[in-house]
């Protein structure tokens, strides 16, 4: 515990720093330099090729827990993912990216994320196929670029699909103040590129509507996801969810915001129903400087339905029934979330009910460096 408390410490310290560092650095320094790194060619008037650009992302942290069943400490390269982005045809967006682990080397090459064809003249339509994202509850929607907690929350490595991307075929867009999505994906047994196509499907529906105007806010996305999958014991691209819904809010006013999710889900093949909230607040302090807050809840209907988070399964492997997550942290954005540095306090408690090796209760702390391009 004495490790947590000068953690917690440091990032307080941390922030007051960050804080009173007034005077940011230029921003045309950042642009030049990640238009240097990322864009390979660039010509509008090329009828057929008008931009290669490098994608990706680099996320590097050290994480402390201390646990009543045990402590772990780590460093540890999170995510660190490369590849081309083109644009052709002035219509057409060709996108392939690889995860690489550089820390431990062999092997390097982990897997393809998303590898995908997209078609669109308008923000009205997109039509997108290949190996893709299946955006649905509220972190779950939202890249690991551009999250505000140092991670996604325990509902979505419960109720969404940690894996990500899955092969399939959307349509989507946005005709303000209305957002929707559909899609179709295949969940059958996962490998490092497309997968076995041995399994069945995953259909998605997204419908949302922005309230900003009437509010006077800069967004207030109301959406629901819909989830339907066939159960399959192949399917290893998804969890073992049959029916998945997601109800999230993202409200976002001129120093403050708030990101909330009501989810839930029908297990099969032996997982137990879910239903999780979880609720997000946060302050910019400063144009840089952010401080956030979070609460989490899950409950399952039967013992060890729910999982526990990414570090706290270090200490114990086991599943419980009821969880419960309070996180504060602090960002701060060098150069808004392609250049960041966040940090945060996790205090966590897991019943198991079966008392079969699922409880937990602890404290953590991860700090890390978050780089994203283009």
């Amino acid at each position: 515990m004495n490790r947590v408390l000068q953690a917690v410490g440091l990032l307080l310290a941390s922030a007051s720093l960050a804080g009173a560092q007034t005077t940011p650095a230029p921003e045309s320094a950042y642009d030049r330099l990640w238009r240097q790194f990322t864009t390979i060619y660039d010509n509008r008037s090329n009828p057929v090729v008008q931009r290669v650009q490098l994608s990706g992302r680099l996320q590097h942290e050290f994480t402390t827990l201390d646990a009543d069943q045990g402590d772990h400490d780590e460093w540890n390269t999170r995510r660190f993912r490369i590849g081309p982005r083109l644009t052709l045809f002035r219509t057409f967006t060709v996108s392939a990216e690889a995860e690489l682990n550089p820390q431990e080397i062999d092997p390097l090459y982990l897997r393809l994320t998303d590898v995908y064809v997209q078609w669109s003249r308008s923000a009205r339509l997109a039509v997108t196929i290949g190996k893709q994202g299946m955006p649905f509850t509220m972190d779950g929607a939202t890249s690991s670029k551009e999250l505000l907690t140092i991670d996604r929350s325990n509902l979505a490595n419960n109720i969404w699909f940690p894996q990500e991307y899955l092969p399939g075929a959307s349509v989507s867009g946005r005709a303000a103040p209305w957002t929707y999505r559909v899609g179709v994906y295949f969940a059958g047994e996962a490998n490092k590129e497309f997968g076995k196509f041995d399994g069945s499907v995953a259909t998605l529906a997204v419908v949302g509507y922005d309230f900003a105007k009437p509010l006077g806010v800069k967004e207030a996305l109301l959406s629901a996801n819909y989830v339907y999958q066939n159960p399959d014991a192949d399917n290893t691209f998804t969890r073992q969810l049959e029916q998945i819904v997601s109800i999230n809010l993202k409200l976002e006013a001129d120093r403050w915001g708030l990101r909330t999710d009501v989810s839930g889900a029908a297990g099969y093949l032996g997982q137990s129903d879910l239903w999780a909230f979880t609720a997000m607040p946060y302050y910019n302090v400063t144009d840089r400087l952010q401080v956030i807050g979070r609460y989490t809840f899950l409950d399952s209907d039967r013992p060890n339905g729910v999982r526990l988070s990414t570090y706290e399964t270090r200490i114990v492997g086991g599943r419980g029934d009821e969880y419960h997550e309070a996180y504060v942290g602090a960002n701060y954005f060098f150069y808004g979330h392609k250049l960041k540095l966040q940090s945060g306090v996790q205090i966590a408690e897991m019943r198991d009910r079966a008392n079969d090796g699922g409880a937990y209760s602890g404290v953590s702390w991860t700090t890390g460096l978050r780089i994203g391009w283009p």
